[in-house]
């Protein structure tokens, strides 16, 4: 059985569809917190045992909650409560901290790498600068509540934000540590891409081998169009969504 849960014996009419009654019975469980986000709800046997009806009727009720996102079945391990996705929007220029902040959602950030490295051909097209300057290089997973979120890799000018690697980025979103040094966001470019995961970006966000995800580009410019900031977020799509609004 899931830890800490528990399944009542209920009530079931026998006059309607019970699979229907079932997914309702746990929609509701999900709805009232009584099965919360990133938990294992109990097993199919538990349920059936608890209803009193057989497990291809149980079976049947939560597979529908899995295809509409609710639910998801781990092989050997049960099935999980998904909850309500995070919805990012394309057209704002916020990170992941802006967009948390006012939900009533229990978020984290941890820092897996922070350190200066060369820009490199790459990155120094990138931010047409000298390939042999620095730049900070920074790797981050975002949490809701236990559940891995994304993962982010961030590069920032070195020589805009010299004291970065002393700050906390656990405590202050860079938005916050770019007010620190004067500088005004102004705009972003964003590139929206689903891509496959390698081996150790799947190993971070527990998923599988060449699983896809939603990647996001950003590169982000201060008031004098100096681009600051570019970053690449690896983002589970059962977890978040993004939204681009369109006007005529």
């Amino acid at each position: 059985m899931a830890d800490n849960i528990k399944v009542r014996t209920e009530k079931i009419d026998y006059a309607s569809p019970l699979y229907l009654q079932v997914r309702s019975l746990v929609q509701t469980k999900i709805e009232n917190k009584e099965y919360l986000p990133g938990t294992a709800i109990p097993s199919d046997n538990e349920f059936a045992k608890a209803l009193g009806v057989n497990r291809l009727t149980i079976n049947a009720a939560l597979e529908g909650l899995v295809s509409e996102g609710v639910l998801r079945r781990v092989q050997g391990k049960g099935s999980f409560v998904v909850g309500e996705k995070i919805s990012r929007d394309l057209e704002r220029l916020q990170g992941f901290t802006q967009t948390m902040d006012g939900r009533n959602i229990d978020f984290s950030v941890k820092v897996l790498k922070k350190h200066k490295r060369r820009a490199g051909k790459f990155y120094g097209l990138i931010f047409d600068m000298d390939p042999e300057k620095y730049l900070y290089y920074i790797e981050r997973l975002c949490y809701i509540g236990e559940e891995v979120l994304s993962v982010e890799e961030i590069f920032v000018l070195d020589e805009l934000v010299p004291k970065l690697e002393g700050i906390d980025l656990s405590v202050f979103s860079l938005f916050e540590i770019y007010g620190f040094y004067g500088i005004e966001l102004k705009e972003a470019e964003q590139t929206l891409e689903i891509v496959r995961l390698d081996k150790r970006e799947a190993k971070l966000l527990k998923m599988e081998e060449n699983e896809s995800v939603l990647m996001v580009e950003c590169k982000t410019y201060d008031t004098n169009e100096q681009l600051i900031e570019f970053s690449r977020n690896f983002t589970r799509s059962d977890y978040c969504d993004y939204t681009v609004h369109f006007k005529r």
